[in-house]
């Protein structure tokens, strides 16, 4: 992909200012299907293409990279590259050595790289609640305060080499038996203090690129469905400035996720999703929007590996700038804007175990 400021011997179109890669000009000249795709990817690890847009590579770490260049799945069925298997989080964590943490997440970006991974899918920084969770071993520790700081540092060592981090699982992923329905059900004082603690420092000075939902309900209501979670809290209260991708196939309903603030629905191809997205965008411009604030400007994307360290706008967000205002209707029938129908943002008024418009 050429970068926008670069110059070729035909005369190039004007580079819009504030798009110095020109992907906003990009995404604004496809069509609403080409758009809505772009937020689910073209196969089961790379995401989708156009003129102006390039694809992203992203795969399983955080302790190596699973790069499949054949057949591709997420169990390890199919064969991985050859790659380098370093500590994992739980024994990284043991050292008590940022400096560490540093040098292995810049040796993980070199891999990556080497590899055309844009994305590497880690860290990890659940908080360890019972010694028989499945993915112990892949989380930090007990401890928030040395899980985000030692993860802040992974994060920040993988970026310095120009792959982008994804800080997983958000939220409150504390065990794998039916995580798929399971709800982490917790009060307000210990969802800050302890579950998503390590999320914030981790988000508010390293800066990851993207953040990954996970499968599990918090308090009853799906991670990849939550605004208060991905909204709300992530990117008012947070500042998060990246893209928030989903676990692979978390998402059970593509609009009310793309409604709470997912920006990326993982695996694909996903056409019925998409549709699903075109209906709920045509539907919303029939009606007229809701009007519920300014809207917020795309986050920005850091391209893959190659790239020069490029910043362009995610094209992923397209649809959910569209779908943002869109009118909903509570249980009872009543019209209210998406903006109050999620739950409150100071922690004093976060009910602990009532979703969203109930009773």
């Amino acid at each position: 992909m050429r970068s926008g400021t670069e110059s070729s011997a035909s005369a190039a179109p004007p580079v819009p200012v504030g798009d110095p890669t020109g992907a906003d000009q990009a995404v604004a000249d496809l069509d609403l299907g080409q758009q809505a795709a772009l937020g689910s990817g073209a196969s089961f690890w790379r995401t989708e293409e156009h003129p102006g847009v390039p694809a992203l590579v992203l795969t399983d770490g955080p302790h190596g990279v699973r790069f499949q260049s054949g057949a591709s799945d997420h169990l390890g069925l199919s064969a991985s590259d050859p790659a380098t298997c370093f500590p994992p989080a739980a024994g990284l964590a043991q050292s008590w050595d940022p400096a560490l943490a540093r040098r292995i997440g810049s040796t993980l970006a070199a891999e990556a790289v080497a590899a055309g991974v844009g994305v590497l899918l880690g860290p990890g920084i659940n908080i360890k609640r019972d010694p028989r969770a499945g993915r112990n071993f892949e989380y930090f520790s007990e401890d928030p305060h040395l899980t985000g700081v030692m993860a802040g540092q992974v994060v920040a060592g993988l970026q310095s080499g120009g792959v982008g981090a994804s800080l997983k699982h958000f939220a409150a992923n504390n065990s794998e038996h039916d995580r798929m329905r399971a709800s982490s059900d917790v009060d307000p004082r210990p969802l800050r203090e302890i579950y998503l603690r390590a999320f914030e420092r981790v988000v508010r000075d390293a800066r990851p690129w993207t953040v990954m939902t996970a499968y599990n309900k918090l308090n009853g209501v799906y991670a990849t469905e939550n605004r208060w979670l991905l909204t709300e809290l992530l990117r008012d209260e947070w500042g998060f400035d990246g893209a928030v991708i989903s676990d692979w196939g978390a998402v059970v309903d593509r609009v009310a996720s793309v409604r709470a603030g997912l920006d990326l629905q993982m695996p694909g191809p996903a056409g019925l999703d998409d549709a699903d997205v075109v209906r709920a965008v045509e539907g919303a411009s029939s009606t007229g929007p809701t009007p519920c604030g300014p809207r917020r400007p795309w986050r920005a994307w850091r391209c893959g590996p190659g790239t020069g360290h490029r910043r362009c706008s995610p094209a992923q967000r397209i649809a959910r700038h569209r779908l943002i205002t869109t009118p909903t209707t509570t249980s009872r029938g009543r019209r209210r804007s998406p903006r109050s129908c999620c739950w409150p943002t100071t922690a004093a008024s976060f009910p602990s175990h009532r979703p969203p418009g109930s009773r």
